[in-house]
């Protein structure tokens, strides 16, 4: 780290033994998503602690005037931790869900970034409190059990190493190292479902259970993955049994599994739970055929199910 410091080496200590858990596995070099917020400075910090050779990856969305100006700083902060920078910026495609669309238009600049620099990893910094957050946002969504369980610690080139961790740690961490970190001015915007649990539903919540829901609803969402991916592990092994795949054998599992083979057979965009209900009832001889969402249709054809599109 840079300054290499004996008291920036100790501040980190805290923090040292449950990031290198988290991250063991990992070969560096990393790219880091930092937008030079606390989460994602400490995120980087511990990195370079961890030896990961990161490098940091700040994506301007454009979204707000003056915000191409923060890369600067997070430039400035990357170099006294002794981490490569880069900047890039990230078109945000028109339509509803400002969040959902900033959301894509990061992690697709990320994974180019990625790829350009033939890392193994994007590590991102969202915390327990993000994964709180996150249920309760899939709750108000209507979300099955796969989106009750949250978001993944890995999920293929994405790496979450502080879901362990709270924006408390790094905060702290950030002080510590005596960072100063940027304040997005969104996280305080009440437009924004995401904020308002955040700063008002949340600590309602917490309010009425007398206790601190994060790492609760955090706990949970970890039990309902492991039991989310176990059955989506029977489910594939299940169905589908032949290309193109037989509609009685998907009628003949137990509902909860039939629902899950279909949304894995289906691939992305993710089917509604309308759309597999319908896909089951074609299936079951109910349809001879549905339409859904990118285009695509599934048909029941002498017993077997066909998906076009």
């Amino acid at each position: 780290m840079n300054p290499a410091t004996a008291s920036a080496v100790d501040a980190l200590a805290p923090w040292r033994g449950r990031f290198a858990g988290e991250v063991h596995e990992l070969e560096g070099p990393v790219v880091v998503a930092c937008s030079g917020g606390a989460d994602s400075v400490a995120l980087l910090a511990l990195a370079v602690d961890a030896g990961l050779a990161p490098l940091a990856v700040h994506v301007d969305h454009g979204l707000r005037p003056g915000s191409g100006r923060e890369a600067d700083a997070v430039a400035s902060l990357a170099a006294r931790l002794g981490a490569g920078f880069r900047a890039t910026r990230a078109e945000v495609d028109p339509g509803p869900n400002l969040e959902a669309r900033a959301r894509t238009a990061r992690y697709d600049a990320l994974e180019h970034a990625r790829a350009d620099l033939a890392t193994e990893v994007v590590l991102v910094g969202h915390t327990a409190d993000d994964q709180a957050e996150t249920v309760l946002l899939n709750v108000l969504r209507g979300a099955a059990a796969s989106g009750l369980s949250g978001m993944a610690r890995r999920h293929g080139r994405l790496v979450r190493p502080l879901l362990g961790f709270r924006r408390t740690d790094t905060r702290a961490l950030c002080e510590a190292l005596g960072l100063d970190v940027l304040a997005d001015p969104m996280n305080d915007d009440r437009t924004f479902r995401r904020v308002v649990l955040r700063h008002d539903v949340l600590p309602m919540l917490s309010a009425l259970a007398a206790r601190d829901l994060v790492p609760v609803l955090a706990r949970q969402a970890d039990i309902l993955r492991s039991e989310s991916e176990y059955l989506d592990e029977l489910a594939g092994a299940a169905w589908p049994d032949a290309d193109p795949p037989s509609a009685r054998a998907l009628v003949a599992l137990p509902p909860p599994l039939a629902r899950r083979a279909v949304r894995q057979w289906l691939g992305a965009p993710p089917p509604s739970s309308a759309e597999v209900e319908r896909v089951l009832a074609v299936a079951a001889g109910g349809s001879r055929a549905v339409e859904l969402a990118g285009g695509r249709t599934v048909r029941r054809t002498g017993g077997r199910l066909i998906r076009v599109g």
